[in-house]
């Protein structure tokens, strides 16, 4: 039989219930393997594999939760075994809305994380990696992840609940309880009274007050960390710059995009410094660029990044480009040729920009692809399956005349 009756479980609903079990239980041992896992270089490919299988099966997890929520709705309820045990019955209750309640909180928590940072281990869909007003925002990826580590307890503890109720009524109340849920099996009185209504509502609280605890622990934790954090690190803009040239600097963004298991990883470095000398009339002019590598933002994978794979920001803490300025025609298209210094190696880099002179003040805008192996950089990524070899480089600036 599809549908529930007053004394048992129909197939769609069992079908549904070990389905999420399933689920929640290989998100669980994905989550804690993935944490036991040394941050390495080395191990970087198998974390992304682990965190993308978890995070896949917790969208699973939360689309189907929806699915058995309607159908509940829908259904009637088989009515409890034991209706003169009123407190047992309300306990079980309030246990099983709790773990509803996870169904919900745990995927939409990790997901809101997911989105909200620069993305590490990809969901493995067709359907894209943002959510629909989700900003690009490191602090609320904090909080939802925050909210994300703290419910899973809540899921730990109902869970073990869960799975202590049905051995007590295998082991020793030796009722038809699992029997309703495994083969559909008729048990009970088609008469018997229902669970009490409040055990939803306490659930709810319980749910509430997790939420508000980890809310509060994460702006308690983010507020420290901003206290903490260099003063240079407290602002989204770096501050002007004496220039060398005869044009300073006074805002702009270096950043760069690269894809990672087949979705685009954005990241830009904080601290940079340009020195241009530039000759209106004749369209030349010159440039050196110095990159403070340490100050590199690649979201969640950002010390992986910084590894000797990669950046190497232990050794290498500066990244430099040097070019001539040649100006193509009397338009705004321009061309900078020189060399990229990058973790110790240099290569030739040519670099279309359009340059936009209004009085004392010039706009550069630029944009251009290069490929990570000119500079030896994730010599242990042979193949583009973890990290793309193409880098997007993007550049964006206004500098004020001398």
């Amino acid at each position: 039989m599809l549908t529930n009756t007053p004394l048992s479980y129909g197939m769609i609903a069992r079908s549904l219930h070990w389905a999420i079990a399933l689920l929640i239980l290989s998100a669980i041992g994905l989550g804690l393997y993935g944490e036991s896992l040394p941050r390495y270089a080395e191990t970087t490919a198998t974390l992304q594999t682990v965190y993308s299988a978890h995070k896949t099966i917790g969208v699973a997890t939360f689309f189907l939760a929806i699915l058995r929520v309607i159908w509940a709705m829908t259904q009637t309820r088989p009515a409890p075994l034991h209706p003169e045990r009123r407190l047992e019955t309300w306990a079980a209750e309030v246990v099983h809305f709790a773990l509803y309640g996870a169904m919900f909180v745990m995927p939409l928590s990790g997901w809101i994380t997911h989105a909200a940072e620069q993305g590490f281990a990809p969901i493995w869909w067709p359907f894209g990696q943002n959510l629909p007003f989700v900003p690009k925002s490191e602090s609320l990826a904090h909080v939802a992840e925050h909210v994300h580590k703290t419910a899973v307890w809540v899921l730990y503890v109902s869970l073990a609940l869960h799975i202590l109720g049905v051995l007590k009524h295998v082991v020793i109340d030796r009722d038809g309880t699992l029997a309703r849920m495994t083969h559909g099996r008729w048990s009970g009185r088609e008469d018997a009274a229902k669970a009490h209504g409040c055990a939803a509502l306490a659930a709810l609280v319980i749910w509430v007050a997790v939420i508000l605890f980890a809310l509060l622990g994460a702006a308690e934790r983010m507020a420290q960390a901003h206290k903490d954090a260099p003063a240079e690190q407290q602002t989204t803009q770096a501050p002007a710059q004496p220039a060398a040239g005869n044009w300073t600097v006074t805002q702009g963004s270096l950043g760069f995009s690269v894809v990672q298991m087949g979705s685009p990883v954005e990241g830009h470095f904080g601290t940079w410094t340009a020195d241009i000398d530039y000759d209106e009339s004749t369209g030349t002019g010159h440039v050196k660029v110095m990159i403070d590598t340490t100050s590199l933002d690649l979201g969640s994978v950002t010390d992986q990044a910084k590894g000797t794979e990669f950046f190497d920001t232990s050794t290498f803490t500066t990244a430099t480009y040097e070019a001539d300025i040649t100006r193509e025609g009397a338009g705004p298209a321009h061309t900078a040729k020189g060399t990229l210094t990058l973790i110790g190696n240099t290569a030739p880099l040519e670099l279309p920009f359009t340059l936009s002179i209004d009085g004392d003040t010039a706009t550069m805008k630029a944009q251009i692809q290069i490929d990570r192996r000119d500079w030896k950089m994730g010599a242990a990524y042979p193949d583009e399956g973890t990290v793309g070899f193409p880098v997007t480089i993007y550049v964006d600036l206004t500098a004020q005349k001398s």
